[in-house]
């Protein structure tokens, strides 16, 4: 059966776009049909991480009844399939909200997976997402501040009765300042679907336009998000915290 999951997080900066693109990636590396949407209408960023800032037909365009949903579907060169948003300040003010359940239910006939990256914050660009989504994936970072806004994306998400499918960890690094993982478990009340951890790879495949698990397959990054995606498809793989790495092994990016 297809899913829709919204790919959300209480703040900007938690590695949410990142996330979508190597998840729906991973997806794909596995066989499965994906879909990445960027949702975030306001401040679009999936098509500039992925070397298409600018394509002749978006999301947007779908929404107001200019073009046909599939007209938008673009294929990246590792075989993913995405749907960017206008980058153009003057389509920011045309978007036409109550057209998404409509293009949720075309895109649930074509493909198995949806992942939509939503903008940062609870605003109604963010509602409207999890609205049309089945299941919920919250990014966050091991700060309090970071998992306090979690903690309040959570909250709302339940009042709209939608099912969390589990919380992602991004740029992890087992420091004592981090707050643990069974703190952060025990605060959100929700599974941890995977734990990624802080990876130069991460920052090496955004310069090359790709997906870390194409880029530098063999990263500890690539590899967690891989393993995330295979709990995301319902695989019994056991979570392991990534393993803090020495001194020169942080500062040369190696490991």
């Amino acid at each position: 059966m297809s899913k829709i999951y919204a790919i959300i997080s209480g703040k900007g900066g938690t590695g949410k776009t990142t996330s979508a693109i190597n998840l729906g990636t991973s997806l794909n590396h596995l066989g499965e049909n994906v879909i990445i949407i960027d949702g975030n209408l306001s401040t679009p960023n999936i098509g500039i991480h992925l070397g298409a800032p600018i394509v002749p037909i978006t999301l947007n365009h779908v929404l107001n009844g200019q073009a046909k949903l599939e007209e938008a579907i673009y294929e990246h060169e590792s075989g993913t399939k995405i749907i960017p948003a206008s980058l153009s300040l003057k389509e920011i003010g045309k978007i036409n909200y109550k057209a998404l359940p409509d293009i949720a239910k075309k895109l649930k006939r074509i493909t198995d997976h949806i992942l939509i990256d939503s903008a940062a914050g609870l605003g109604k660009e963010v509602k409207s997402i999890i609205q049309v989504s089945d299941e919920i994936i919250i990014i966050t970072n091991p700060e309090i501040a970071a998992i306090t806004d979690a903690l309040k994306t959570i909250k709302l998400t339940q009042e709209m009765n939608k099912p969390i499918k589990g919380i992602i960890i991004t740029r992890y690094q087992g420091k004592e300042t981090e707050m643990s993982l069974p703190n952060i478990k025990d605060m959100l009340e929700s599974p941890i679907l995977g734990i990624i951890p802080e990876d130069v790879a991460i920052k090496k495949s955004q310069a090359m336009k790709n997906a870390v698990i194409h880029t530098h397959p063999k990263s500890r990054a690539a590899k967690t998000y891989l393993t995330t995606s295979r709990r995301l498809l319902g695989e019994d793989v056991e979570i392991e915290p990534p393993i803090r790495l020495g001194f020169w092994k942080r500062l040369f990016g190696k490991g």
